[in-house]
């Protein structure tokens, strides 16, 4: 069976469980308990390895059983798993069965059980396979997975042209399912054969963190999936935000959560809310403001170790949003960091409508009068580019010619250097930077397909109705 025919199997029954009212979301959690649950017996039964798990919450007491017996078994297990450290604590952290239905729980159980056995399964493939269970769960889910999923060939793209070698340190302080770090360990694991250096890879080399427990979660199957960590997790559930860390990484990848406003909660000792608050006022942050997208850069900026590299999506907003916070914040990205190079990304790639995002790489260099940020090169691959999901997905040979471009550094048709000067003479310090003619315009026959408009207006008119949402939302809470 091939891994699209296994993760076909596998969401198939999603469906069935959908329509009897189980989320999609909650058949991948569920899916992800049990499978870590056969796996580590796998490897007792098998590798002779020690298990992870207590005995008594082991696979062996959930196979074989039906019924109120494996329902009442599955519950204690996930409940008693949740309360454990390290690698078993991240994956069932605050864990509950979704499935309480006996028979759904059983078929599932079963599902499992006779598709062994998964350790049998390269790490490369049962990763293959997770994602694509991912992948599907976001492109069916409009709202809630798809958010945290980049599309891969832009994280390709971005890892091929920041190049992580082995011996760096790397970060996602957004993480979301761990696309980035594992891309980044692909990227890395063939660079040296040596086995010491390969486990400082798997076991000393990435950090991610998400808001999300459920996210978390994801993240954390997945890179065990990979061979990524030990008995410890990489990644762990927190808010990137709330402070300094005090860590500091060589690289630092991420594509942080799309939204305008920032918020957090402070938690009493006795566990009551006490207040919740809209920005991060932080020492290292040079700007209080309430765009998400700009803490999270500040806070990249803080991450950084001397002679750091970062690759880091944001929306169109953080190159021109006016403002003391707008401005101040990318005065400094062009003074104290190398901001060397931007990609213009085209809408109609994401699971979210209606996104204009970029791509901003910059390195960290030691403290300097001079301005650091010399040249800008911007490549614009939004102007006369159409894509959908479905019809006209993006594709990692869609950026052959950008990667080609950032590593020669000749100037195109769609790639232009931009020098300090003009930069800063610009109003208001406004990166929103376009000069290629949109054809469809002025010429008829250059309109995109009509499948393609469809799809666009389709997302311009969902991308309405959300800021309309978030519209309503902040009217609901002043009021």
């Amino acid at each position: 069976m091939t891994n699209e025919q296994l993760v076909a199997k596998v969401w198939n029954y999603a469906h069935v469980l959908r329509d009897q009212g189980i989320s999609y979301g909650d058949y991948i959690e569920q899916i992800t308990y049990l499978l870590f649950l056969k796996m580590d017996q796998e490897r007792v039964d098998l590798l002779g390895e020690a298990s992870a798990v207590p005995p008594e919450w082991n696979w062996t007491k959930l196979s074989g059983k039906t019924g109120d017996e494996l329902e009442l078994q599955y519950r204690h297990t996930l409940e008693n798993l949740a309360k454990a450290s390290g690698l078993i604590g991240t994956i069932f952290r605050k864990s509950q069965n979704k499935l309480s239905d006996p028979a759904k729980l059983t078929r599932v159980v079963s599902l499992i059980d006779n598709e062994g056995p998964w350790i049998g399964i390269g790490v490369d493939v049962k990763g293959e396979i997770y994602e694509g269970l991912l992948e599907k769960n976001a492109s069916e889910v409009k709202s809630g997975a798809g958010q945290y999923f980049t599309p891969r060939p832009i994280i390709e793209a971005i890892v091929d042209c920041v190049d992580p070698q082995i011996g760096d340190t790397l970060c996602d302080p957004a993480c979301g399912t761990g696309g980035f770090l594992l891309t980044a360990y692909d990227h890395m694991k063939g660079q040296s054969q040596d086995r010491d250096k390969l486990k400082t890879l798997r076991e000393a080399t990435f950090d991610g963190v998400d808001i999300v427990d459920e996210v978390v979660r994801l993240a954390a199957m997945n890179l065990y999936l990979h061979g990524v960590g030990n008995d410890s997790s990489p990644v762990h559930q927190g808010d990137a935000l709330a402070g300094d860390p005090g860590k500091r990484f060589d690289v630092v990848l991420t594509n942080p959560p799309f939204g305008k406003k920032s918020s957090y909660t402070v938690v009493g000792e006795d566990g009551q809310v006490v207040t919740e608050r809209e920005n991060y006022e932080r020492e290292d942050f040079k700007f209080t403001t309430s765009n998400k997208q700009f803490n999270f850069l500040q806070h990249i900026m803080t991450i950084m170790d001397t002679n750091g590299r970062a690759g880091v999506v944001l929306p169109d907003n953080v190159l021109f949003e006016a403002g003391r916070a707008g401005e101040g914040i990318r005065k400094r990205l062009l003074e104290g960091f190398n901001f060397h190079t931007l990609l213009r990304l085209p809408t109609g790639i994401w699971y979210s409508p209606g996104v204009k995002a970029n791509v901003l790489f910059f390195d960290k260099k030691a403290a300097s009068r001079e301005a650091q940020t010399r040249e800008l090169w911007v490549y614009d691959y939004r102007t006369n580019i159409h894509k959908t999901l479905k019809t006209k997905k993006l594709v990692r040979s869609d950026l052959d010619d950008f990667i080609a471009s950032y590593k020669s550094r000749v100037e195109t048709e769609r790639f232009r250097r931009f020098t300090y000067d003009e930069l800063v003479a610009r109003d208001k310090l406004n990166l929103d930077i376009f000069w290629l003619k949109d054809d469809s315009l002025e010429d008829i026959d250059s309109l995109p397909e009509p499948d393609v408009i469809a799809g666009e207006i389709v997302e311009n008119l969902e991308a309405a109705l959300e800021q309309f949402r978030s519209v309503a939302e902040d009217l609901t809470t002043n009021n």
